[in-house]
């Protein structure tokens, strides 16, 4: 029987990750392809996002494009064997947490607790089952499939993670991942160094739970305080700072092209009366319709502005537009916008 779980981590259902997390792909993507714009712009994305490594970016876009990166590099395995080459400076103080942990076991409950400092709509938790230590890691929102190539990559990350800072042979007990199991297993088995178990509930590390709890280094308490006072500072503003534009902007990132945009349909995702949201808005010196507008502005903006540019039909489907007529004519609106020129 399995002892009830602890440090249980699950993230706030605004689906967000920070934009760090995404520069290790774009620059795979680059060595492989020269179609990384065009890819980040299907998705809702612009490179200039990336620059702010606190930024925060749509969850389901990441996952998407992961998805899509694998199928243009040829790689179906591009997820693990990308978590192969992961530091601890990837993910700033928490990898740096992790490495200064005393044991393989307060390095995965660190890992679980603060792990909405990096990304949101996730689950994450240490637990103990038939003897051994287990550290699960699932996106709870199903809508967000397939993600083969973010749970690959986490684990085999994760793996890397212990390697670089505890052992560098080590290898788990077992790996389960909850997508089905590819044509060919091999790569992956070499790269977890273990057995592997797909179609599972979930996504997890079985490891020796003597070697996990085997005190490997002294912790400099000091640094450790340092760190996690400001990894909770993260966690705070992401938990509780963000004001309402914030996060319907997140959601008109996620949703745009894929689902109409309206003020009932993005109350109900964030839980509160579509009177409350407009108020919220207005309080806030913006409205829901400014907002769309400015996103599709910056999209608009970069997508014709490419060279290579997809077909006036295929911007308009991915700015939400019902046709080409309804784009232009957003493109004149917005023209006479303009503030005049001062010369």
């Amino acid at each position: 029987m399995a002892v009830a779980p602890h440090l249980i981590s699950r993230m706030p259902a605004l689906a967000s990750i920070r934009a760090s997390v995404l520069i290790p792909l774009v620059q795979q993507i680059d060595k492989r392809s020269g179609k990384t714009d065009l890819l980040l712009a299907s998705h809702g994305l612009l490179r200039s996002q990336l620059e702010d490594p606190y930024a925060v970016l749509p969850m389901a876009r990441y996952v998407a494009l992961f998805e899509d990166a694998a199928t243009i590099t040829g790689e179906p395995a591009l997820g693990a064997r990308m978590g192969t080459g992961f530091k601890p400076a990837d993910i700033g103080p928490i990898g740096m947490l992790f490495s200064l942990s005393s044991t393989i076991r307060n390095a995965f409950e660190r890992l679980s607790k603060y792990v909405n400092a990096v990304q949101g709509a996730t689950s994450s938790g240490v637990f103990e089952e038939k003897g051994d230590l287990v550290w699960s890691y699932r996106i709870v929102d199903s809508s967000m499939w397939p993600r083969r190539q973010d749970s690959e990559f986490t684990l085999a990350a994760s793996c890397q993670l212990v390697r670089s800072c505890f052992r560098r042979g080590w290898r788990p007990i077992e790996i389960h991942l909850e997508h089905q199991a590819p044509r060919d297993t091999r790569s992956l088995e070499r790269i977890f160094g273990s057995s592997i178990l797909f179609g599972q509930s979930g996504n997890r590390i079985v490891m020796n739970r003597a070697e996990a709890d085997r005190v490997l280094r002294t912790e400099d308490k000091s640094l450790v305080e340092i760190l996690e006072r400001h990894i909770a500072d993260l966690v705070d503003h992401s938990a509780n700072g963000d004001a309402i534009a914030q996060k319907v902007q997140a959601l008109i990132g996620i949703y745009l092209g894929h689902k109409p945009i309206t003020v009932t349909a993005l109350a109900a995702e964030l839980k509160m009366s579509p009177r409350s949201l407009q108020r919220r808005l207005s309080e806030e010196g913006t409205s829901l319709r400014d907002l769309l507008r400015q996103h599709r502005q910056t999209l608009a903006a970069h997508y014709l502005g490419d060279q290579r540019a997809a077909p006036i039909s295929e911007i308009a489907r991915l700015l939400g537009y019902a046709d080409n007529t309804v784009l232009w004519r957003s493109l004149r609106s917005w023209e006479k916008r303009k503030p005049p020129t001062v010369g």
